[in-house]
């Protein structure tokens, strides 16, 4: 059995054609500072401990624990209460085998709008439905928004002005039963979850509740979850049991490319 690597991965895949910089391996990339190779890097963190001689070289050890070595403090701030605060720089002994990192990425063609709007008519015939919600405390909507106000994000329209979609933004802090409730009132075929708050993981704890009442209530064979936030990937969504996950700067043809295609998917 091959060893795995710091992914998961047993089997090596083929370097993508990505041009590199001059002296850069791909099978042993290490941070980059002033000279190739070098390894430098920042780190920065809070101790609770006073800032002093003692505590100053607790923050030293730590980097070395981290991996580093020719640590040297930049920075260092006394929080009060107890607490201090520094900025290290140092250099990483480790390298990583970019041929074997593998990420799982959502698997869709990415369409325009009219090409969207065509293919719904031409496949489906009918508007899809879609509901959206940040869902148990957050009340950040700037995500849900960017994907489905009629304004939409990066110059690209949202859900709400696509004529094949009918769109329902139920908007912030919206309980899971709630958002259940909604959808399947709705009839949707579509749920997007957006989670921007996600101290102490609250976001996984609340995406993995959504994900239980929805199978809970016989309904999560007939209709596509989605979700998306700063701290979400597509495998995280995958471990969670959605079947998509964005990340920030997802536009709103990505999400509709991969709602309309995974429908028609699933028809056949």
């Amino acid at each position: 059995m091959k060893p795995q690597d710091e992914v998961g991965q047993t089997v090596p895949r083929a370097v993508p054609p990505v041009a590199l910089p001059p002296g850069a391996d791909p099978h042993q990339v290490r941070p980059y500072g002033d000279t190739m190779n070098d390894g430098a890097v920042q780190v920065s963190f809070s101790l609770p401990l006073p800032l002093n001689d003692e505590a100053r070289e607790t923050a030293r050890r730590l980097a070395g624990k981290m991996g580093l070595h020719d640590i040297l403090i930049y920075h260092e701030a006394d929080l009060g209460y107890g607490f201090s605060f520094y900025i290290l720089y140092g250099k990483c002994r480790h390298t990583v085998d970019y041929a074997r990192v593998v990420v799982p990425k959502v698997s869709t063609t990415r369409m325009g709008f009219e090409e969207i709007n065509a293919f719904i008519r031409e496949r489906v015939g009918r508007p899809l439905r879609v509901v959206g919600a940040c869902i148990g405390n957050d009340a950040h909507t700037v995500g849900i928004d960017a994907i489905l106000n009629m304004k939409g994000y990066a110059g690209e329209y949202g859900l709400e002005r696509y004529p094949m979609f009918k769109v329902l933004n139920l908007g912030s802090q919206v309980p899971s039963e709630d958002l259940l409730a909604r959808a399947v009132e709705f009839r949707a075929d579509a749920v997007l979850v957006s989670q921007v708050v996600t101290q102490k993981d609250i976001h996984l704890t609340n995406l993995a509740e959504l994900v239980d009442m929805v199978e809970a209530e016989g309904v999560r064979e007939r209709v596509l979850m989605i979700c998306g936030g700063p701290r979400i990937t597509h495998e995280v969504a995958l471990e969670l049991g959605f079947d998509a996950g964005f990340g920030p700067g997802t536009t709103p043809t990505v999400v509709a490319s991969f709602i309309v295609q995974e429908f028609v998917r699933r028809l056949h």
